[in-house]
This record gives structure tokens, sequence and C-alpha cells, in this order.
């Protein structure tokens, strides 16, 4: 049998649509990967909660209870960090903003193709098994331990998705340096780059998070540059202290 490491991955699929999961199912099973599988929202968290999956496969439109509150309980009162890539039929840019709001790593609009989906599976299970460096990054009142995951402001823990981790872990890291809006796409999503909205959604998201509660802010959009991260009143460069 072969261990967690030497499988493609173990992914919960979360899909009303016997065919749309049939087709997923055969698909990346034949791709060498694990699955289990939900057709309602209600079975899907409970599986979601009770095992250890590399990600999750998450429709929007379910029964019992929809993608966007599977996802929010799976996130709030589970405290689960695990990938999710949301399916749906919607493609606005306020659709995916809720959709990453409610804790979604990335977004799937129907109908895709079958390769993509795979990439962007491989891609999130790729960053999420990615070690991160030891130590803690420091920004301003934000601090972010690398060894625990644990992110917080003003000695208030901060919830965060994995995708929002590693962009901050990239400002944080690059602060105060102004960092290309190229130079991130290519860090967290490799060549399988997203649409033009991907990124302003996931940035917008982090922006409420580490910011919106706390009156000074930290993260700032450069016009035509990127992005930076930085206390702008001290403008001292992240401290990252191995072992502090």
């Amino acid at each position: 049998m072969k261990t967690r490491d030497e499988q493609a991955g173990l992914i919960l699929l979360i899909e009303d649509n016997r065919g749309i999961a049939e087709m997923v199912g055969e698909f990346l099973e034949r791709r060498g990967y694990s699955l289990d599988y939900a057709s309602d929202g209600v079975t899907g968290l409970h599986l979601a909660v009770s095992n250890s999956y590399d990600v999750i496969i998450l429709d929007l439109m379910l029964p019992g209870m929809d993608g966007l509150e599977v996802c929010r309980k799976l996130r709030q009162d589970a405290k689960r960090a695990t990938p999710v890539l949301m399916l749906t039929a919607r493609d606005t840019l306020e659709d995916k903003v809720t959709g990453l709001d409610a804790g979604a790593d990335d977004y799937l609009v129907k109908p895709f193709e079958l390769k993509e989906l795979e990439a962007r599976v491989r891609s999130l299970i790729r960053r999420d098994r990615r070690q991160v460096s030891q130590g803690i990054l420091k920004v301003g009142d934000l601090i972010l331990d690398s060894a625990t995951l644990r992110l917080s402001r003003g000695g208030k823990d901060l919830l965060i998705s994995p995708i929002g981790l590693k962009l901050l872990t990239i400002l944080m890291r690059e602060s105060p340096r102004v960092v290309s809006r190229r130079d991130i796409e290519r860090e967290v999503w490799g060549d399988m780059l997203p649409d033009s909205d991907t990124l302003r959604s996931h940035l917008y998201n982090l922006r409420k998070i580490i910011d919106k509660p706390f009156q000074k802010t930290l993260l700032h959009t450069i016009h035509s540059a990127g992005y930076r991260l930085s206390d702008l009143d001290a403008e001292v460069p992240n401290a990252l202290m191995a072992g502090a």
C-alpha cells in the first residue's frame, strides 16, 4: 500500500450531480487519487471534519447545506485548514469574493475541463505539503509563527485560509519590498495562473482579516507596481527570528 506522501492525494468530493461526480471521480481515480464522496452538504461536512483529506472539491449548490455554509463551518467551527476547491456555475466577481470569504482556496466555474480540475487540485496539494521555513515573521504588530502557522495581530488570533496564508507569507517575507502581481501569482499558482480576478479577490479577503478590524493599515497596493506589507510609520523590515 502506498504511503500518504506517495499517493497522488486523498480527495473528498461533495457534489449532488451524480453525472458530474462520476465523471470527476473516475477521471481522478485513473490519475492515482483516492476519493471519498458525498452528495449533500451535511454528509460532506461530517466527512470533512471526521477525516484528513488533501483537498476538498466542493460544489456550491447542495441539498441540506449549501457549499458556502459547509466551507464556513469547516473553517470557523471545525478550525480545519484543508484546501477547498469550490465548483460553481456562478462566475461573477461578487460570487467569487463570496466563496473566498467563506474560506475557499480556489474557484472553478462549470463547465470545466477535467485536466484543469486536476491541475488545480495538484497545485493545492503541492502548496499544502510544502514545508514553511522555521521561525517567526513579524510586520508591525502582525505576527506569523511559521512552525505552528499561528497568525495574530495585536495579540488577537486570526483565522486564515491556506491560500491567504501563502500570500501573507510571501508579503511578510519580502516586507517592506513591493512584490509584483506576476511574482505573487507565479509563486502561489506556478504555471497554472488563475483568472484576473482571483488574486484581487484573495487580497481583498486578506485585507478584511489583517487590516479591517484594526486602526492601522499594513497591506498596501502600489499602483502599477504590486503590493507591499509594511508598517509605514515604522518602516522597519520584517524580522525573521529563527527559533524565537
